[in-house]
């Protein structure tokens, strides 16, 4: 695949306690096949024999069970100093993983982790917006104002804000973004930034939440709890398609969307 737009995501990786445990369960799921060279904590995810994410062992217990994003950059060093300028956390510096790319870590002014990536070899996806591969993410948040200025100034960020049904009916502020250079809109966004309302827990923290396109969304989440995975948000209808919140069967929680209409 050629070189993502700068800013756009490129790519995800969820770390996990059992590493086979998460290639039977993501396997069974969304049919992926797996690499690992030998004695390496992580592995490749494909699907149709095309990239599409990484599972990695934690090193460290204390890590969170979590899927992350990663967001392209052709200056990660740059990128990073944006960071620390506009108010986030670097978390980690960059460091070359071999000759695939520079990757970094950071946290924004919420607390939202997410990565950055410079590529070398590796671009990221080979396969996105298709069944069984990336096709979104959201940063949800309780300092929206904070948060959008953040990554307006780190990413180049173009907003549009639209509302989208809550609970009980009750629209909910959301924010679309484009990359930088794009007319910002439905058709150009990458991604978004949702609020964390009162309703939720309040020792809830900020987080990215990662969806991945599939054919059938209710089939899917049948066979998600199966496999011993558990239902967050049961499947519902938005205005994109059909989707639900799942919780794999060591804790990491990702999204499903069966798309109205395919994404290129």
């Amino acid at each position: 695949m050629a070189a993502f737009a700068q800013s756009a995501p490129c790519w995800v990786d969820v770390q996990l306690s059992d590493l086979e445990a998460g290639k039977r369960f993501y396997g069974g799921l969304f049919g992926w096949t797996f690499h690992a060279e030998d004695g390496m904590p992580f592995a490749d995810a494909y699907s149709g024999g095309e990239l599409v994410a990484a599972l990695a062992a934690k090193q460290d217990g204390r890590m969170p069970t979590t899927w992350g994003v990663y967001f392209s950059t052709r200056d990660i060093v740059a990128t990073v100093a944006r960071v620390r300028e506009a108010g986030g956390q670097v978390i980690t510096a960059p460091v070359r993983a071999g000759g695939a790319g520079v990757l970094a870590q950071a946290a924004d002014p919420g607390g939202a982790v997410f990565g950055l990536w410079q590529a070398g070899e590796r671009a990221g996806f080979e396969k996105l917006n298709q069944p069984g591969s990336f096709c979104w993410t959201e940063v949800h948040t309780r300092r929206p104002e904070r948060v959008d200025a953040f990554y307006e100034d780190v990413l180049g960020f173009q907003g549009t804000d639209i509302d989208i049904p809550g609970d009980e009916g009750a629209a909910e502020p959301f924010r679309m973004w484009s990359p930088a250079g794009t007319e910002p809109g439905e058709d150009s966004a990458v991604g978004g930034r949702a609020v964390i309302t009162d309703a939720s827990p309040a020792m809830l923290p900020s987080y990215f939440l990662t969806y991945f396109a599939v054919a059938e969304c209710d089939r899917t989440v049948e066979t998600a709890v199966r496999l011993g995975g558990r239902i967050k948000t049961p499947p519902l209808d938005i205005p994109y398609g059909r989707m639900a919140v799942l919780q794999d069967d060591q804790g990491a929680a990702f999204a499903v969307l069966q798309p109205t209409e395919p994404r290129s």
